[in-house]
């Protein structure tokens, strides 16, 4: 990849990172809700989470829907049904006692896991695929999947510190109760982006 290809891909991965998306309205309910550092592992399996998901569809996972093209309409039907559930726990989602959210953030696991259910993580991935490694060797797709990686950390963590900064704002019980359930409605404005797409 040359300097050239290199910095419109930097560009690419910075604005598609940083935008609103799944990840990132979780990332700053989930700021709101329990903090920064209670959030570390959401944000954490994110990151290594969506460099996996890169890497695996550059080095092969891409010629399962070049083959068989309905497995990706499948695929976006189950990331908006689940989308969906989640929207709808985040809108249900019990009001903090003494300051204190109930529940818990999303764990490592958890957030690594759901990157192979977010449509903009997908979307980004098979761009990012397609047209910065086209030939799928391994050197350029895990190029890809690294600078996505770096690209990541300061995206995720605004987001999250966004969410802990208007903490304050939400100290009432139904504050954050009105706090996430507009939440849950951008992030079912991204269900509908996704079932357009």
């Amino acid at each position: 990849m040359d300097v050239e290809l290199l910095t419109a891909f930097s560009l690419f991965a910075l604005v598609s990172s940083i935008t609103p998306g799944p990840n990132n309205l979780m990332l700053m309910a989930s700021g709101a809700n329990f903090g920064f550092r209670r959030s570390v592992p959401h944000m954490l399996g994110i990151g290594v989470g969506f460099v996996i998901m890169v890497t695996l569809v550059g080095i092969g996972l891409v010629g399962i829907f070049d083959t068989y093209p309905m497995s990706y309409d499948v695929l976006r039907i189950v990331s908006i049904f689940y989308l969906v559930w989640l929207a709808w726990k985040i809108a249900t989602a019990s009001a903090p006692v003494r300051g204190v959210a109930a529940g818990r953030p999303f764990t490592f696991l958890q957030a690594a896991l759901f990157q192979w259910v977010n449509p903009k993580g997908w979307a980004m991935a098979l761009t990012a695929v397609t047209v910065y490694a086209p030939a799928r060797d391994l050197h350029s797709v895990l190029l890809v999947a690294a600078i996505f990686g770096v690209i990541n950390v300061p995206s995720v963590t605004c987001w999250t510190v966004l969410g802990q900064r208007i903490q304050p704002l939400l100290s009432s019980g139904r504050r954050m109760q009105v706090f996430n359930v507009c939440m849950a409605g951008l992030l079912l404005a991204t269900v509908v982006q996704a079932s357009l797409g």
